[in-house]
């Protein structure tokens, strides 16, 4: 509601008033079918662009069509905004938003990559240092604000889950760090559980209504696979090592 302006706005989000929640889930398909795309997006540019661990048949595939990326997720999005436009206009408006912010998020990415280097050569000051990290915190944290509407509409509940987490994930990388390393297939878990949120969101915006305990199901399960995959690898290794260190000692 436009009257209510950005104070009244936020203080409603967060008042039991049916009224809010009712107009939060009138407007959740628009939500959905943004947020959707922007995660579905997200996944294809991991598969076709970035450098990867093969975790599963087909990943090297993909990785070497990577000049077809721009054209699969055009195609996509003509496709979701077409069937979009039969529902309502705004909601089609809602599917090119997630796009534009897609790629807004990933040219800041490329950015705050090309600062990095220099961050690691020494040639930034220590302003530009902060501002660059201020950028690589606020880029991947949008991923996270945006993945949870494929849980909850809920904006306290979402706001308060992605504080805990931020600070719990910080904690966990920071004491941690190099036996994450050694979990090479994490983040194919990640992003294989990013094309699932962002489908369930685009089926739930067209009406089809995914039950909500499928989504933290199937992320679990799925980072739970390539968690279980990683340390059988870690386990092979360790194995083929014992003799050569038998041997030295």
């Amino acid at each position: 509601n436009p009257s209510l302006g950005v104070v009244g706005a936020l203080t409603a989000t967060f008042s039991g008033d049916p009224k809010v929640h009712a107009a939060i889930e009138a407007s959740s398909p628009i939500l959905l079918v943004g947020g959707g795309v922007f995660l579905v997006f997200l996944f294809f540019n991991w598969l076709f662009l970035e450098p990867k661990n093969y975790g599963l048949r087909g990943e090297r595939f993909f990785e070497r069509q990577g000049a077809w990326f721009f054209a699969i997720v055009s195609i996509l999005l003509a496709t979701i905004v077409w069937f979009a436009l039969q529902k309502t206009p705004i909601m089609a408006f809602g599917a090119v938003l997630g796009s534009t912010a897609f790629f807004i998020v990933h040219g800041f990415r490329q950015y705050a990559e090309q600062q990095e280097k220099k961050l690691l050569s020494g040639g930034m000051s220590d302003v530009s240092k902060v501002a660059y990290l201020e950028v690589l915190d606020s880029t991947f944290s949008i991923d996270g604000v945006i993945g949870a509407f494929a849980f909850t509409l809920s904006v306290p509940i979402i706001l308060l889950g992605n504080g805990l987490g931020a600070i719990v994930l910080r904690q966990l990388t920071v004491s941690n760090i190099e036996r994450i390393k050694k979990y090479k297939y994490l983040k194919n878990g990640a992003m294989y559980s990013i094309l699932f949120l962002g489908t369930i969101m685009i089926l739930d915006s067209f009406g089809y209504h995914i039950p909500p305990y499928v989504s933290p199901i199937i992320t679990f399960g799925t980072v739970g696979y390539f968690f279980y995959k990683s340390r059988i690898e870690i386990r092979d290794i360790e194995r083929a090592l014992e003799p050569k260190l038998t041997l030295k000692s």
